[in-house]
């Protein structure tokens, strides 16, 4: 039987050094304190004359030959509040003119029944197989509770991946097919009531991403997600942003709504982990963006809670992990955003007289090395300190770690 530890204290050991300043860069692309905030979706807080456009698009739509209507599995008229949720991101998305949020949905529901969304999810699409959690993968959840999207396009900087999937008209439809049955798997994962959850976060990741030649298809995405899926986005993180990137945006900006773009964060190559640290916790952060969440983790249950802690320019951190039993085994996750410091762990028994084992010897961590998964069994009681040392950066780095402690006789510690 497993059981975590409560957190122990941190010994920080620290050199004096000076925080660097903010380049206008950094600050340009630095994360909105007011950043969007979801709607409730509930009518009694609407404003009259916004109660009165929702109950003018009912009228409207109930004469229209689209009365009859679901999406995503909830009738559009009836009295069901899932239903105000869904006509109220319609009708934000057209500033509340009703004629507009009409034309929206129903050319929304024209569309869905051509691409035979509604059963989407349950269709094989084999040929992405080698795509799925690369390009486009729902994977756990923000810290209010919005399922989390990434894309990641960095792959298709090789010619001959980018050829296979984007290759010629057919290629590109099919593709998007995949990527439209990705979020509506994460539609599925919203509640469509006042109050819950109703929107999602996506993370997209420019790093390597080929800027010519996915224009096409990028603009093809965002106008489909745009016309077909108002609201669904409660924050866009875009994450190892390239000083270039002010080119692409000018390509897609025109495709986007005021309101859509009032949801961008954007983070500069280098700082993910501490960008996606504000909304995800880590351990619902895939590893290669500074958290500890694996694919595999799945397997094994919901994640297991995560500290995070800082670690400021010219500092060293020690974790002591205290209180472990001879002949246990204690297994921990650690990672720091960015890493470019050395990291070591040791195990320091308590019997006095006793020698320190080197559990895993210093080492410098790359910026790009994923998080450090090791396990160690105690030959006798004591504690496990991991350090980090930054006192070569001047920069304040973002972490986390997490652990298990597992007796020997499988009972709990």
């Amino acid at each position: 039987m497993d059981s975590s530890l409560s957190p122990s204290p941190f010994d920080h050991t620290k050199t004096p050094n000076a925080e660097p300043k903010k380049s206008f860069m950094s600050s340009l692309i630095t994360l909105r304190s007011n950043h969007f905030k979801e709607d409730t979706y509930f009518v009694s807080e609407l404003k009259p004359t916004e109660q009165k456009s929702l109950q003018e698009l009912k009228d409207k739509l109930s004469a229209s030959s689209f009365g009859a209507s679901s999406m995503w599995g909830v009738p559009l008229l009836g009295g069901d509040d899932r239903a105000d949720v869904i006509l109220l991101k319609f009708l934000r998305a057209r500033d509340f003119k009703v004629a507009d949020a009409l034309r929206m949905l129903e050319k929304c529901l024209e569309w869905r029944e051509e691409f035979k969304a509604e059963k989407l999810t349950e269709e094989d699409l084999g040929g992405f197989k080698d795509l799925e959690g690369k390009v486009a993968y729902m994977r756990g959840y923000d810290k209010e509770g919005h399922p989390v999207c990434y894309n990641a396009y960095g792959v298709f900087k090789e010619r001959e991946m980018y050829e296979r999937v984007f290759g010629d008209d057919e290629k590109l439809k099919s593709f998007l097919r995949w990527r439209v049955q990705v979020l509506e798997r994460g539609v599925k994962m919203l509640h469509f009531k006042p109050g819950g959850v109703n929107s999602m976060i996506q993370v997209t990741d420019l790093k390597d991403m080929p800027k010519r030649e996915l224009r096409v298809a990028s603009n093809q995405i965002l106008s489909l997600f745009q016309d077909n899926y108002p609201e669904m986005v409660a924050t866009k993180i875009f994450i190892n942003v390239p000083w270039y990137f002010s080119v692409i945006y000018s390509m897609f900006s025109p495709f986007l709504t005021h309101r859509t773009k009032s949801k961008f964060v954007m983070s500069k190559e280098g700082n993910a982990a501490e960008t996606l640290y504000k909304f995800i916790r880590p351990e619902d952060i895939p590893v290669q963006y500074g958290g500890l969440s694996r694919p595999t983790d799945s397997q094994n249950g919901p994640p297991k809670p995560a500290s995070e802690f800082s670690i400021k320019g010219g500092e060293k951190v020690n974790i002591q992990i205290e209180g472990i039993e001879g002949g246990a085994t204690i297994t921990w996750d650690i990672v720091v955003g960015g890493w470019d410091l050395e990291y070591t762990a040791e195990f320091v028994p308590n019997a006095e007289g006793s020698y320190a084992i080197v559990v895993e010897k210093p080492r410098k961590m790359k910026a790009s090395d994923e998080a450090v998964c090791n396990s160690f069994t105690t030959g006798e009681a004591g504690k496990l300190i991991l350090s980090v040392d930054n006192t070569l950066s001047r920069k304040k780095k973002v972490a986390a770690y997490r652990y298990t402690v597992r007796k020997s006789t499988n009972a709990a510690v």
